[in-house]
């Protein structure tokens, strides 16, 4: 595969090889079972020998905080329901799966009986064949029904990768019954001439929740046979679908449900989750139907070797002179780049496309230096590609030509990828559930596995490589969204009313808070009420009102100034941070620098270029209290939480070093303001809390500002979110409290569920930010504890020791639990 040289100058700031060139070659793959992906020849080490040689060089066994050692586990067998199809068990048999475990028996039991099911199991965990054994023996119950297409089931994943990866299972293990089970993907890549025959003849429809509610529900007429057939409904990582996504989804599939209704139709719904904290619940909240969990995992593992490790500190120095520690992107590379040298089949899961896109190209450039064969053994695979760029990588994965890979989440969820040997995390993902997703990426046969989470320079990374027990003795999180939030619900209501008018009797559907909308949706001549009954008044597309993923606007296409070619897509939440005048650009390994944001055409000029730095948007940002929800004392101080309005505007961009992140200058942006209204946690201090913490008032500004830094990077530790779902503002007198406030907010409309468990769980979260600050090393502040990489205001003033004194005195009057 080819490959771009760094720009001048980078090898530099990589410093000397770490690795040690081996002389056996690096095997190739070869296909270990009929329908699945493949595995590298040749016998593995063990992980904790690969480990060790990881730890092999200057400094490198001092960056390894923490070791985890997670023992082998026994499986458990059953047997299948004798109401599974005998020709379906001999098919599973014969893809080498002699018997099931028992979760996966339990599952197919309670599927069959017409329960609507959740398996809450480990990655690797089988949960694939709970679901595919009752709903392929119904498909073929079906094709022998005398009413011509018999029976169908629907298939959701939230991403394309996964439901092609689905297709390519169920195929194979379907190959023994026939033209029975007719499996079809139905997404945007879709070509146009396939579509008919999918509507038509297929009776196992993979998609994903934008082509349902886009394509399939207001195109419903055309799908009658289809959904009047429709007897199960498979979610799969339902864990994903949390925040503003998570509601829409459940929005979605409450529309899904009242067209099944009218067809005649009440599928069952089975769903797959990571491991969950109450699982059946987050199920039921997403569904909006009572669900049975199985969550007994009963599948055996291999010996898991789980090493934290934190980048060295340089000796470059950042913002107001703060030390700066080695990137994970830089560490990930080398990683990537010694695993790749030692035949470790390897995936190094990163948070953004630009970090995937610049490991890749670093450990190409590294592995050339090698062996020239090796480049090409390793990729980038993240959103944003053209289709045929992602079937491309997806065959090359499966085909074993790739040895490693680094990853955006796009790859995360569920691809079957068995024997990878190791897993390297850039950075902790935001939930404890992707982070056992991600390394349950490895071992996904039975052998031992290797997983190595890097830790990024910000306050919750450093903070959770130096507290193991924070990742390991920790339940998984409860997942967090709001169906009911109105700025998701008004949409799908008039979507609802499109696909068929909206009734009395639909709005239970809906939730409680729908009835109250209806009167604002018919104000705003979106809805008209004709005798009993809404209907939708507009010519244009309802489904067109919402992007489900909480994005809005319309992608922005990035797109190359001198050929006109169509490079991909942004987002256009996005846009303003990510494709501004001036901005670095990744693309398939190639570096390109933005000319010109067009937000009128939604289009990005670029060129092809090679600088020498990274950039990073900044903004600023004002708040109001629009409505105060609830508010308890907190000695004298008080916390609440209600509805603000933020109005944030990004004015300027940092460009960074590669590699390094040394701040080599800042250049001003002119964008327009934009305006959300949100839902936020906010605390106030009173005078007298002030004189006990001894903020005098030169630094109250500085020790405001560190605690809500701080406290943002620590929030995702507590709810489903990431530091970038959420926002803050701290205010030495804000004019609605009249105090020094800090807010915390949701970075979507109406709020994403975030604010309001930083509310419920406040004083865990507080006392873990307050003890984050405290314990870093540094003298004044760093990115690991108190400076922020988005902050508008160039992480100025910020006062260490004044918001570690400060939380002490707030944290003195919070109530006990």
């Amino acid at each position: 595969m080819a490959f771009n040289h760094l720009p001048a100058g980078v090898h530099d700031a990589l410093g000397p090889l770490s690795f040690t060139p081996v002389t056996h070659s690096v095997p190739m793959a070869n296909n270990h079972r009929p329908g699945r992906s493949t595995e590298t020849t040749g016998t593995r080490p063990s992980p904790s020998t690969v480990l060790d040689r990881l730890a092999k060089g200057a400094n490198r066994a001092a960056r390894i905080t923490h070791t985890e050692h997670l023992p082998p586990r026994a499986g458990r067998h059953a047997v299948w329901p004798d109401r599974i199809r005998p020709e379906v068990i001999a098919a599973i048999q014969a893809a080498g799966i002699e018997h099931p475990w028992a979760h996966q028996a339990a599952a197919a039991e309670h599927a069959l009986d017409g329960k609507s099911v959740v398996v809450a199991t480990g990655t690797a965990s089988g949960k694939s064949l709970a679901y595919l054994a009752p709903v392929l023996s119904t498909l073929l119950d079906g094709a022998e029904a005398p009413n011509g297409r018999g029976t169908t089931a629907l298939y959701l994943a939230p991403t394309k990768a996964l439901a092609a990866d689905q297709r390519r299972a169920v195929r194979a293990l379907a190959a023994p019954l026939g033209t029975s089970v007719r499996p079809a993907v139905y997404d945007g890549d879709t070509p146009v001439e396939e579509r008919e025959w999918v509507r038509q003849y297929a009776n196992y429809v993979l998609t994903n929740p934008d082509m349902l509610h886009r394509g399939i529900l207001p195109s419903h007429p055309r799908w009658s046979s289809f959904l009047r057939a429709l007897r199960y409904v498979v979610i799969d990582e339902c864990h994903t679908y949390r925040g503003v996504f998570g509601s829409h989804v459940a929005q979605v599939l409450r529309r899904l449900r009242r067209l099944c209704a009218r067809y005649g139709s009440n599928p069952v719904f089975l769903l797959a989750s990571a491991t969950a904290a109450e699982p059946a619940v987050a199920a039921g909240r997403l569904t909006g139907l009572p669900v049975t969990e199985v969550a007994d995992d009963a599948s055996p593992r291999g010996e898991l070797v789980f090493a934290l490790w934190e980048p060295p500190l340089t000796d470059l120095q950042g913002e107001k002179g703060a030390p700066v520690r080695r990137t994970a992107t830089a560490e990930t590379a080398d990683l990537l780049t010694d695993l790749t040298v030692q035949g470790v089949r390897t995936v190094a899961f990163v948070r953004s496309r630009r970090g995937a896109e610049l490991i890749a190209v670093i450990a190409q450039e590294r592995l050339a230096e090698v062996d020239r064969s090796l480049p090409r053994r390793v990729a980038a695979y993240r959103g944003g590609y053209l289709p045929e760029e992602r079937r491309a990588l997806e065959r090359a994965l499966h085909s074993g030509e790739l040895l490693g890979l680094a990853a955006t989440t796009a790859l995360e969820l569920g691809v079957d990828v068995s024997g990878l040997d190791a897993v390297v995390i850039a950075g902790y993902p935001g939930t404890r559930a992707s982070l056992w997703q991600q390394a349950g990426r490895a071992g996904r046969s039975g052998q031992g596995a290797l997983a190595v989470l890097v830790a990024r320079d910000d306050p919750l990374d450093t903070y959770l490589v130096h507290h193991p027990e924070a990742l390991f003795r920790q339940p998984v999180e409860s997942t967090v969204l709001d169906p009911e939030n109105p700025y998701v619900l008004a949409p799908h209501l008039c979507a609802a009313a499109a696909e068929l008018p909206l009734t009395e009797t639909d709005l239970d559907l809906f939730g409680p808070a729908a009835a109250g909308l209806l009167p604002q949706l018919e104000a705003a001549r979106l809805l008209r009420r004709r005798a009993t009954a809404w209907h939708w008044t507009r010519r244009e597309r309802a489904a067109d009102l919402t992007d489900i993923r909480g994005e809005g606007g319309r992608p922005v296409q990035v797109v190359e100034a001198a050929t006109g070619r169509l490079l991909g897509t942004v987002d256009e939440s996005a846009s303003h941070t990510a494709v501004h005048d001036g901005a670095v650009h990744l693309h398939q390994g190639r570096t390109y620098l933005v000319k010109h944001l067009d937000l009128e055409d939604s289009v990005a000029l670029v060129e092809e270029a090679s600088p020498p730095y990274s950039t990073t948007a900044r903004d600023t940002t004002s708040i109001s209290v629009l409505e105060t929800d609830t508010e308890i004392p907190w000695g004298d101080g008080r916390l609440s939480y209600g509805s603000v309005e933020v109005t944030n505007q990004v004015v300027s961009y940092l460009r960074r070093k590669l590699i390094t992140g040394e701040v080599l200058g800042e250049a001003k942006l002119e964008l327009p303001p934009r305006t959300l209204r949100t839902r936020a946690v906010w605390w106030t201090v009173t005078e007298d809390q002030l004189d006990a913490a001894r903020i005098h008032p030169e630094i109250l500004g500085g020790a405001l500002h560190a605690a809500e830094h701080a406290s943002i990077g620590m929030l995702p530790l507590f709810a489903t979110c990431d530091r970038w779902d959420i926002g803050g503002v701290s205010v030495p007198l804000h004019p609605d409290t009249l105090l020094p406030t800090v807010f915390v907010y949701d970075g979507h409309p109406g709020g994403a569920g975030f604010a309001e468990r930083a509310f419920h769980t406040a004083r865990e979260w507080l006392t873990a930010t307050r003890e984050a600050i405290a314990s870093c090393e540094c003298e004044a502040g760093c990115p690991s504890c108190i400076q922020s990489p988005k902050c508008g205001n160039g992480n100025d003033p910020l006062h260490k020791q004044g918001a570690v004194r400060l939380l002490t005195t707030l944290l003195t009057g919070a109530p006990e639990d």
